[in-house]
């Protein structure tokens, strides 16, 4: 499967080829074929798999009641390094997913909408203000974490950690000035 994302990853779906994956796993074909009935069977089990562990995070990352306001944006900023560390550990099942596939725009809507359940809920629970368009805020959430992924993360600029604490400080403080 590593290989195969990787292949993948680099080549994108239809320059890879089955015979590339094979030799470099160093198996043969018919061994191949035992596994998976096509490249359309492997490359579609690498995006349900990215699909169901991103899932997962952002399920996760869902704040409970109860969190202390001061407490507020240290935990909002580890559920969001846990969703860059997903997109760093997964690297080319995560391009593949998220970039690559004729689903990485049904994943990144499905996700956006995960995301603005969470914050529905989180709204409800009083730690954010109700005046504002929670799609938006998920829409801009998505397309953040995925262009700083590539841009950012993927390039070894900044870690899931640094990443996380500024997003987290942009969304929650925005960029005016304290005085």
């Amino acid at each position: 499967m590593k290989i195969a994302a990787k292949q993948f990853a680099l080549y994108g779906f239809h320059d890879t080829k089955i015979s590339a994956i094979v030799k470099e796993a160093n198996v043969t074909q018919p061994t191949f074929y035992l596994y998976f009935k096509s490249k359309d069977a492997i490359f579609q089990e690498l995006i349900d798999l990215f699909k169901a562990k991103l899932h997962t995070r952002v399920e996760q990352s869902r704040l409970t009641s109860g969190i202390e306001t001061g407490g507020l944006l240290e935990r909002i900023a580890n559920n969001i390094a846990l969703i860059f560390q997903l997109f760093q550990e997964n690297e080319q099942v995560a391009r593949i997913g998220f970039f690559l596939s004729e689903d990485a725009i049904e994943i990144k809507e499905q996700m956006a909408k995960q995301i603005e359940e969470n914050l529905a809920v989180e709204v409800e629970n009083g730690y954010f203000h109700s005046n504002i368009d929670l799609s938006i805020v998920a829409s801009a959430i998505v397309g953040v974490l995925g262009h700083l992924t590539l841009t950012k993360l993927w390039t070894g600029l900044k870690t899931p950690d640094e990443l996380s604490k500024e997003v987290t400080r942009l969304f929650l403080y925005g960029l005016i000035r304290e005085n």
